[in-house]
C-alpha cells in the first residue's frame, strides 16, 4: 500500500453533520461518532486509507466531510460503487432522506432496478445510466420517496411504492397491495414487509440480495441483524409479525439497507441470523421515538 503524499492530514467533519452513519460505515476507524456526530478520529495513512475518506465524502448528505482542500474534486468520486458483479452502491445521500443508502442492481440482459434513490443531480443520472438503462424504480417505504419521481423520469422508469405508503408517492406507476410478494423484472421481487412504516418492502433478487429498506440492518456493534427498534414509526409488534413470515422462506447472501451497515454471508448462516433476529424482535415492546438510541 502506498503512503499518502504528505501525511494526509487536514480530512475534518464539520458542524453540518446530521449524524446519519453514512461516513462511518464507508471509513470505519477513521470516522466515528463522538457527541451525537461524526468526527474523524485518525487522519489516512495511506493512498487505500485516503480513498475510504473519499467515499466517505462523497456519499455524505451534507457535504460534511471534507478533504484537506476543502474542495470535493469529480476524479476523486467513487460512484457508483461495485460491491460486487452485479450490485452498486449509488452514494450521494440525500439528505431529505436522511442520508439513506440507494442502490443499482444490474440484470442479466445490461438493465438495472434503482432500489431507493440518491439526491437528484442530473450529472448523476447520467452517470448511473453508462451501466445501462434502468427499468424500475423501487422505493422500499415513505422514507425514502423524496426524490422517487424525478429519478423515475429521468431514466424512463416505472416508479414503484407499497399502498400503505403511497400518500408519499401518489403518482407511482406500480403500487403493491397486500403482503405477498409481487414481481418487479424476472428475479426480482418485491416483498411487504410493514413495521418500521405501514408500507415497507424488501427487494429480493436471485435468492442472493436483500435491500432491506430501514426493515432491518446489519450492526457494526452488535455484529448481527438489528432492527431499529427505537425508530420504527409504524409497529414493532408488526414488524415481528412480518420477520415470522419470513423465516424459512427469505434466502439470501446479501443484506443491502438503507442505513445501517450492509454484510455479506454464507446463505445458511445468513438464515440463521434472520431466525435470531425475528426471535429477538418478537420479544420487543413499543417504544417512543429515539434516534440516539439506534446500534449502529
Amino acid at each position: 500500500m502506498g503512503a499518502v503524499e504528505g501525511g494526509g492530514g487536514g480530512w475534518r467533519v464539520d458542524s453540518r453533520c446530521i449524524n446519519c452513519d453514512a461516513a462511518r460505515q464507508l471509513a470505519p476507524g477513521l470516522i466515528e461518532e463522538a457527541g451525537g456526530r461524526s468526527v474523524v478520529v485518525r487522519q489516512p495513512r495511506t493512498d487505500e486509507e485516503a480513498g475510504l475518506l473519499q467515499r466517505a465524502a462523497h456519499a455524505c448528505p451534507t457535504r460534511s466531510v471534507r478533504p484537506p482542500s476543502g474542495r470535493l474534486e469529480a476524479e476523486h468520486d467513487p460512484f457508483p460503487l461495485a460491491l460486487d458483479e452485479r450490485v452498486y452502491l449509488c452514494g450521494h445521500h440525500a439528505r431529505q432522506t436522511a442520508g439513506a443508502a440507494s442502490y443499482l442492481l444490474r440484470r442479466g440482459d445490461g438493465s438495472s432496478v434503482m432500489v431507493d434513490t440518491p439526491r437528484w443531480g442530473e450529472d448523476l443520472a447520467a452517470r448511473y445510466e453508462t451501466l445501462g438503462p434502468v427499468t424500475d424504480v423501487l422505493l422500499t417505504h415513505r422514507d425514502h420517496a423524496a426524490h422517487g419521481r424525478q429519478w423515475a423520469d429521468r431514466l424512463g422508469a416505472r416508479l414503484w411504492i407499497h399502498e400503505g405508503d403511497r400518500e408519499a408517492a401518489p403518482d407511482a406507476d406500480r403500487v403493491v397491495r397486500g403482503i405477498e410478494a409481487v414481481t418487479v423484472v424476472e428475479g426480482v421481487t418485491a416483498l411487504p414487509f410493514p413495521g418500521h412504516t405501514r408500507g415497507s418492502m424488501l427487494c429480493l433478487a436471485d435468492d442472493r440480495y436483500c435491500f432491506s429498506g430501514d426493515s432491518f440492518y446489519w450492526s457494526r456493534t452488535t455484529d448481527d441483524l438489528e432492527v431499529a427498534e427505537s425508530v420504527t414509526w409504524y409497529s414493532i409488534e408488526v414488524l415481528a409479525e412480518s420477520l415470522a413470515r419470513a423465516v424459512g422462506r427469505l434466502r439470501f447472501e446479501w443484506l443491502l439497507p438503507g442505513h445501517g451497515g450492509h454484510r455479506r454471508l454464507d446463505a445458511d448462516a445468513m438464515a440463521v441470523r434472520l431466525r435470531g433476529l425475528a426471535e429477538r424482535t418478537g420479544r420487543l415492546a413499543p417504544r417512543p421515538v429515539d434516534f440516539t438510541a439506534v446500534r449502529w
